[in-house]
This record gives structure tokens, sequence and C-alpha cells, in this order.
């Protein structure tokens, strides 16, 4: 099996100052290796500040402090572009609410390890589950997955799925200058980069847990991002696939 080397874990926060210090410290715990970068939009409750102060007692915590909030596929190209400057071999997606169970994150890992590009915690896999999310919520989350699929042609049964790992090596060849897409549109749009550039992707079980502190941050304009852009890049790629399935027919 393959050394993957050095590991950071990205959390972005916005007003996440109760559930951050109990999830550095379970992620801590899970992988003593990894370093964890907090990537902080100037949250109104103080999180930053309490982000300072694990990374005062942890030479393993960092802090992004950025100057508002810009969305969450904006602060997640801000800690690639820092974990890529400062030389690090694997960079994770992870929420700070407790959803993403950082006791899972050696399956992401060791699917990396075993040669993965891109390795998705997934809900909606053989072994994946939801706990605890109300029915509407998971029925608009399943839907959305279908959408996906349907219009992209994404062999990925969770490509809205936040909790990822990533060689830096993928990261490099998909490009992150013309990434706009924001919210969990974001995710989708790296899942199908990462996919059209022939590179390997796999889903990994995992359970996912709502939150119990805090407010979700999915709103109405995030998903009707979502809805316009996938659909626009299913129009726009659908040329291709379509030349693709007559080439092996």
């Amino acid at each position: 099996m393959e050394t993957l080397g050095r590991v950071l874990v990205i959390v972005p926060t916005y007003n996440e100052r109760d559930n951050l210090p109990v999830i550095v410290e379970r992620l801590r715990a899970a992988v003593p290796a990894a370093h964890v970068l907090v990537a902080d939009d100037n949250s109104p409750d103080g999180t930053g500040e309490v982000a300072d102060g694990l990374a005062a007692g942890d030479g393993h915590v960092h802090v992004l402090h950025r100057p508002g909030k810009q969305g969450l596929g904006a602060a997640y190209i801000a800690g690639f572009r820092w974990g890529l400057d400062e030389g690090y071999d694997v960079l994770v997606e992870m929420d700070a609410d407790g959803s993403h169970q950082p006791e899972e994150l050696p399956k992401l890992l060791e699917a990396l390890a075993e040669g993965a590009d891109l390795a998705i915690g997934s809900r909606y896999v053989p072994g994946g589950k939801v706990v605890n999310w109300p029915h509407r919520r998971e029925l608009l989350s399943k839907g959305a997955n279908i959408y996906t699929r349907v219009m992209l042609g994404l062999p990925v049964r969770d490509a809205t799925a936040g909790f990822r790992a990533y060689r830096s090596a993928t990261l490099d060849k998909v490009g992150l200058a013309g990434v706009e897409s924001q919210g969990y549109c974001f995710q989708v749009d790296l899942t199908l980069r990462t996919s059209r550039h022939g590179l390997r992707v796999v889903e990994v079980p995992i359970t996912f847990v709502e939150r119990t502190v805090g407010k979700s941050k999915m709103s109405g304009k995030v998903m009707s991002e979502a809805l316009w852009r996938i659909g626009l890049w299913g129009v726009t790629g659908l040329p291709g696939r379509l030349r693709g399935r007559r080439g092996r027919g």
C-alpha cells in the first residue's frame, strides 16, 4: 500500500465556535499525524478567536482568516491553495459541525493509498447511511444526486458529498483557477473535473450524522445555483458524451 505523505484537513467555519473544539479534538485523536487548517470567514460569534486558541496550543492546527462570508467553494479553494503552497500531499474536506465523523477519515485515506485520486465519503453506496436527517432533506439530497447523474453522466452516487480526500496531484491536474461554483455545487464541480480528466474516483461508505449544535448553511440560493450550474454543464458536455458513446459502439 502506498505511503501518502503529509495530510491536511481543511475545516471551513462560519459561526461554529461551539462545534470547532470538539471536532478538532476528535480529528487529532483519529488521525494524529494529520494537520488541520481552519478556514474561518470572519465569524461574528468569535469562531476565529477560538481557532487561534486551538492553534496556539497545537502545532498541527493552523488558521486561515478570511475577510467575510464568501461561500463554501471559495473557502475550500483558499484552503487548497494554502495547503498546496505548504507542500501537503493530501487535502481533505470536512465540515465543522460533526456531520462528518473524523473517525471515518482513515477509510478515505486508505482508498487514496490503494490508488484513488479522489476518495468521497458517500452516503448513498452500500454501507453508507444518514442519521437524524429530516425526511424532506434526505429526499432533496438523493434527488439532487439523481439529477446530477442524469445531467452529467457521472458514475458517482454522492457527488454532492462534502467529506472527501484529494491527492495534491489531482488538484494540480484539474486546476482551481476557473472554479467559480459555491455551496454544494462546488463538490459536483470538482467531482466532474476529476472524472473528466480520467482520474480515479472512489466512493467510501460513511455514516452522515445531522448536526446537533448550530444552524445548517443550506439555503434556497445554494440549491438554485446547483440546479442551473449542473443543468448548464450537462447541456454543454452532452456532445462529448454522445461522441464517446458512438466511439464505443
